[in-house]
């Protein structure tokens, strides 16, 4: 009796390939989409930060602040978050993660923005003599005010990290990359502190945002599936 041959299974799709397969799809609608959103978010972080409905509360200093040295190298991390976060939503397989990623991180902006206008919060008056760091001198005479806690720069650093994590492992995407992934997060977060521009309560308090944003998405993803 002749057996008949078995079926190979299909060959899954190389993991650099899935990931252009990704930033190839709705590429102009994530652009488009990334860039106003970022844009729009921009406009209503320097109107809270300028116009405070009450005087901003000096955060307090904790043994790592101290710790932490200041650094005019660490500027370039700190910049580099806009580029980090558009990975996100670049690499939405779909329409329907894509607008889950939008929905998560205009909630996690709404719920920071909220919290500087009602309780605006600054960090406090360094003696640094900004001159010497040529890098921040721009920053600390751009980014002022009071909208330190929580960090958002830190909370989307880790939300990105977070989401990023999630679809390298669903490509089988290497070990390094996540290892990158998570190094490139924790250096934006590094840098936070490093530029001055928040303390380590802030930190804190940016990645309690994340943590709980990113929850509440699975949360409700697994109570989806489970009624499926």
């Amino acid at each position: 009796m002749t057996s008949r041959p078995t079926a190979t299974p299909p060959t899954a799709m190389p993991w650099h390939l899935a990931l252009a397969r990704r930033i190839a799809t709705l590429w102009i609608v994530k652009m488009i989409g990334t860039t106003v959103g970022i844009s729009g978010f921009f406009v209503l972080y320097f109107w809270v930060m300028h116009n405070p409905p009450s005087t901003p509360t000096v955060m307090p200093l904790t043994a790592v602040d101290h710790w932490v040295a200041v650094s005019d190298d660490a500027m370039l991390m700190y910049g580099s978050l806009w580029f980090y976060i558009s990975l996100a939503p670049a690499l939405a397989k779909d329409k329907a993660e894509l607008w889950a990623c939008a929905q998560r991180a205009a909630l996690m902006a709404a719920v920071g923005l909220a919290v500087f206008w009602f309780f605006p919060t600054t960090v406090p008056v360094f003696a640094v003599d900004w001159s010497q760091y040529p890098a921040l001198q721009f920053l600390k005479a751009t980014d002022v005010g009071g909208n330190a806690f929580p960090s958002l720069h830190v909370a989307f650093s880790v939300f990105t990290a977070i989401v990023l994590g999630r679809q390298l492992r669903s490509i089988h995407a290497p070990a390094w990359t996540q290892w990158l992934n998570l190094l490139w997060a924790f250096g934006i977060v590094y840098s936070t502190l490093a530029t001055r521009q928040h303390v380590l309560l802030d930190v804190l308090g940016g990645t309690l945002l994340a943590v709980l944003v990113s929850w509440r998405h699975t949360a409700r993803e697994r109570l989806v599936l489970a009624k499926a």
